[in-house]
Order: structure tokens, then sequence, then C-alpha cells
């Protein structure tokens, strides 16, 4: 199966909860072993975001697609 379908699955099963709290995560890219997201919504100006994101995101990802080595936000 493709990286990418693998990814978005994960983001998919990941954004319910992202946006409950008034946010949303966007795939913008993959390149190599990195995927890139962007945040929006509440999670802009959320001081825990970059927790949600190495802690939460990531580590969803590079457990259920271990060919990601790391995620990484964008503007």
């Amino acid at each position: 199966m493709m990286i990418e379908r693998r990814v978005r699955r994960v983001i998919e099963q990941l954004r319910p909860t992202i946006q409950r709290d008034g946010g949303d995560i966007e795939l913008v890219d993959i390149m190599d072993d990195t995927v890139h997201i962007r945040f929006h919504g509440t999670c802009i100006i959320c001081p825990s975001s970059e927790v949600t994101l190495k802690a939460g995101i990531e580590q969803a990802i590079t457990s259920m697609v271990p060919e990601i080595k790391e995620v990484i936000r964008v503007p």
C-alpha cells in the first residue's frame, strides 16, 4: 500500500480528536521519510501543539507507517 495512503489513514483516525478541540491538521507533503503537516484552527495558537505534534501525531504515524521517521509542522 502506498505510504501516502497509510499516512492519510492515520491522520483521519486522529482528526476527530483534534477537531473536538477546535483544531485540524492537513497533510501537506511527504518527502523521503518526513511528513509535513499544517495545523489549522486553534492548533495554530495552542501552546500544546508541539506536544500534540511529537507525542501524538508523530508517534502515531511512525508506529503505523515505519518508513516515516519524522513529522514536521509547516506554516
